[in-house]
């Protein structure tokens, strides 16, 4: 209840376009910390590793479900996964999440400029993540590309008000 009357105090404050502008830009942000965190936590396992961790988390999903999506992709993957694939993946996770998190500072302080460079950048993960969906037909990527999609009009939303003048109190 008191989340509630939080929310509708900041709508008030705020108005409704600025509040779904600064959770979309927060959220970008955590996932590329978490992005950040995966590619450094990759760097520091073996793919042995993960495909013990692995087998140990599906075991009990496969044993009950054998046809899993989700424990049977897992497994695939890491089953798959090599050092050049790892580090490749770790290296794609870092830069990733280091772009996020440096795009979402400059838009939380209302760089002026980052605002078209974001929207130019985040429309290039949705195109990366299109082709990848070519390839594997993972739902979760064109999923993720509209989440993208809806944050980039945000953003366009929030740069119009800013050049507009309307500048956040």
């Amino acid at each position: 209840m008191i989340l509630l009357r939080r929310l509708t105090v900041a709508l008030r404050r705020r108005g409704t376009r600025e509040l779904l502008f600064l959770i979309s830009v927060w959220a970008k942000g955590i996932d590329g910390l978490l992005e950040l965190l995966g590619g450094i936590a990759l760097f520091a396992v073996s793919p042995g590793l993960i495909l013990s961790v692995v087998r140990a988390l599906t075991q009990d999903e496969v044993i009950e479900n054998p046809p899993d999506l989700i424990a049977t992709g897992l497994r695939h993957f890491a089953r798959h996964l090599t050092f050049a694939t790892e580090h490749f993946v770790a290296i794609y996770l870092l830069v990733h999440g280091t772009v996020k998190i440096i795009l979402v500072w400059a838009l939380l302080k209302r760089v002026l400029f980052a605002f078209p460079i974001s929207m130019v950048i985040f429309t290039c993960f949705i195109i990366y993540q299109v082709y990848r969906y070519s390839l594997t037909h993972g739902i979760g990527l064109l999923l993720l590309s509209a989440l993208d999609f809806v944050v980039i009009g945000l953003i366009y939303l929030e740069y119009r008000a800013l050049r507009r003048g309307c500048r956040p109190r």
